[in-house]
Parts: C-alpha cells; sequence; structure tokens
C-alpha cells in the first residue's frame, strides 16, 4: 500500500471524533444492555422526559417541543404541511410575524438534515415545492452566539446540575479576495471531507471569489455532523446559569434530562437569564457533544458518556417507580420503524434541495 494511503488509513483510524456514530459508540454498548436488562426493558430510558415522545430518544415532533415552552424564548414559528398550498404558507408566515430571512427544518428530523436558511420567497417555494415531509419555518435569529447547554435534574432534586456547555460555531470559510468558494472548501479541513454536501447546497456560487476577511456560511445547522466547531465553555457554568435552567426546565414540566441549542448576545446576558432564545432542546436521545473538539481523548469521552448514561438510568428509575413506565416494545418496534422510514426520506430529499 503506498505510503500516501497508509497515512490516510491512519489518520481515519486515530481521529475517533470523526468515526461513525455506530463505530464510536460499539465499545461502550454493552453499558447500555446492561441498564436494558436492568430495567427490564429495550426503551428503559422512556420515562426519562414524560412530557416528550420517546423520551426525546428519536423522532420526536419538535412543535411537541415548542408547546412546552413559553412562547417569549423561542422564535417566531410556524408548521407547514408538506402538501399545503404554498399560498397559505405565504399566509402562516404573516400571521405568524415570520419574515425573511427564516429557517427552515423538518418537524421530525436529525443531524441538520433538511435545514436551510431561506433568503426569499422564491426560496422557500422551491424548498416547499421539493420538501416530502411536514416542516416548521422559524424566525432567523441574529445573537452573534450559539451555544448548547445539557442539563440534567433528577426529579426528587430542586436543582440540576449543567454538564457540558459549548459555543458553536457552524461550519464556515474566510474569504482572501482570490479564492473561489469551491477552493475554499476544497482547502477546509471538515468542509473538504463533505464535497458532495458542500457542491450540492452552494453550487450555484461555487465559481464565486469570497472578499477578503468575508465569512461565507457554508451550514446554518451547527451540528458536529454537520461540521461545526466546538468551543468549551465549563469555565462559566456557575450557579446562576444552572438557576436560568432550573426554571426553564421546571416550567417545562417533567424536562430531567436532555440538551438546550440557544443563541445568545454573550453568556453573561445568559446567565442573567436575558438577551437568548431556545432554537430547540433535545432529550435523552441527546449526545454529551461537549467532548468533541474540546482535548478529550477517546477513553476520556467514553467515562463521559457512561456518567450520562447512568444519570439517565437513574432519572428513569425514579421515574418508572412513580408510575411513568418504561413503553412496551411492540410500542417502541413500531415507532422506531416509522422513524427509520421518515429519515430515509428525509436523506434522500436532503441530498437534492440546496
Amino acid at each position: 500500500m503506498p505510503t500516501l494511503d497508509m497515512k490516510k488509513l491512519v489518520s481515519k483510524i486515530t481521529n475517533w471524533e470523526a468515526w461513525p456514530f455506530k463505530m464510536l459508540y460499539a465499545p461502550i454498548a454493552p453499558v447500555w444492555v446492561w441498564y436494558m436488562l436492568k430495567s427490564r426493558s429495550v426503551w428503559f430510558f422512556t420515562p426519562s422526559n414524560p412530557k416528550v415522545t420517546f423520551g426525546g430518544m428519536d423522532g420526536e415532533p419538535k412543535t411537541e417541543m415548542y408547546k412546552l415552552l413559553p412562547k417569549n424564548i423561542y422564535p417566531a414559528t410556524c408548521s407547514v404541511l408538506s402538501q399545503q398550498n404554498f399560498e397559505t404558507v405565504k399566509i402562516e408566515i404573516q400571521k405568524n410575524d415570520i419574515y425573511y430571512p427564516c429557517i427552515v427544518k423538518p418537524d421530525i428530523a436529525c443531524q441538520g438534515i433538511l435545514f436551510r436558511k431561506i433568503d426569499t420567497e422564491e426560496d422557500l417555494k422551491k424548498y416547499h415545492a421539493k420538501m416530502p415531509v411536514d416542516y416548521i419555518i422559524q424566525q432567523l435569529i441574529n445573537y452573534p452566539m450559539e451555544v448548547s447547554v445539557f442539563y440534567i435534574r433528577h426529579p426528587q432534586d430542586k436543582n440540576g446540575t449543567i454538564t457540558g456547555f459549548l459555543h458553536k460555531i457552524p461550519l464556515q470559510v474566510t474569504g482572501n479576495g482570490k479564492d473561489t468558494l469551491e477552493a475554499l472548501i476544497l482547502q477546509h479541513p471538515k468542509a473538504k471531507q463533505r464535497i458532495n454536501e458542500m457542491f450540492n447546497k452552494h453550487k450555484t456560487r461555487l465559481k464565486n471569489i469570497i472578499a477578503a476577511d468575508e465569512k461565507y456560511m457554508l451550514s446554518y445547522a451547527a451540528n458536529h455532523n454537520r461540521g461545526a466547531h466546538f468551543v468549551d465553555l465549563k469555565q462559566h457554568i456557575n450557579d446562576e446559569l444552572v438557576a436560568v435552567f432550573d426554571e426553564i426546565s421546571i416550567g417545562i414540566n417533567d424536562f430531567f434530562y436532555g440538551r438546550y441549542d440557544i443563541m445568545c448576545n454573550n453568556v453573561e446576558d445568559l446567565k442573567n437569564g436575558k438577551n437568548f432564545t431556545i432554537l430547540e432542546y433535545n432529550g435523552c436521545g441527546a449526545e454529551p457533544n461537549h467532548f468533541y473538539d474540546t482535548g478529550y481523548t477517546l477513553i476520556g469521552a467514553y467515562k463521559e458518556i457512561i456518567k450520562h448514561w447512568k444519570a439517565l438510568y437513574q432519572i428513569c428509575k425514579y421515574n418508572s417507580l412513580q408510575g411513568i413506565k418504561p413503553w412496551p416494545f411492540k410500542r417502541g418496534k413500531i415507532f422506531l420503524a416509522k422513524t427509520k422510514a421518515h429519515f430515509k426520506i428525509i436523506r434522500e430529499a436532503d441530498e437534492t434541495i440546496e
């Protein structure tokens, strides 16, 4: 094997943060199986967040989550049926005081699939025409900082804990006044790993030269699997920050375990409970993503995941004893099959919709 190919192979093996999800989690899967056995339930995690479908593990509608939040702490939002007449969609946008640019994303989604920034009515019309599933339209928030907060609270406790606090920087390139967008993508260490996706989404702009120091957003979805970069903010976790999320989580009613994705003006404002908006929150399926990009070793990441799984099990065990039982096996199996089929549809659409 040529030396260059060997280097690529070694790089893929050692760069564990880029491993596929199943490969990364396979070595610690027995821990998850052990909690199934202890709970005598495959879906032992479903009592974790009783008001969220499937505990928020997978397939939960975003609209369901927004209904549990006060309207003043999430962006103006409206739901759209995929087969809805576009004139009706325009009326819904106006009724909900949403203006361009805005954000669109499937109501049931994962990993930033089909998440798009929409600049004009024509862009929305094109997205709507190709969209195979129901989706939401949401006002684009102009706060300068996106963060994620991983929150855990045992049902017996009045106060929770924040185990992870990150600044999330979406995938972007910076122009130099010489290179085209295509060249900048090929030079970017993360973007060049997503060539097909990048070239499809930005195909009309690939030959444009990006001005010096101009930041060009390749993705507005600040997910690790969409190429975002994470900066650790754990030094800012304090009682004030925890108190903000205690109030929100208790207000949601029975939200005990998951991750909030937030736009805010700055960290200090967030600690004071002002100038922020919740983009969405994810239940027990949320990954404790603060081990990405922040200096963790693979062993350290595994320890962090297992620590979170233990907390999840303890919450579910307590809630189960209070009468909130895990889903029956058949119900969960049917739900996951429908969710898997849905995700297959949106993944395929993601490859064709700009």
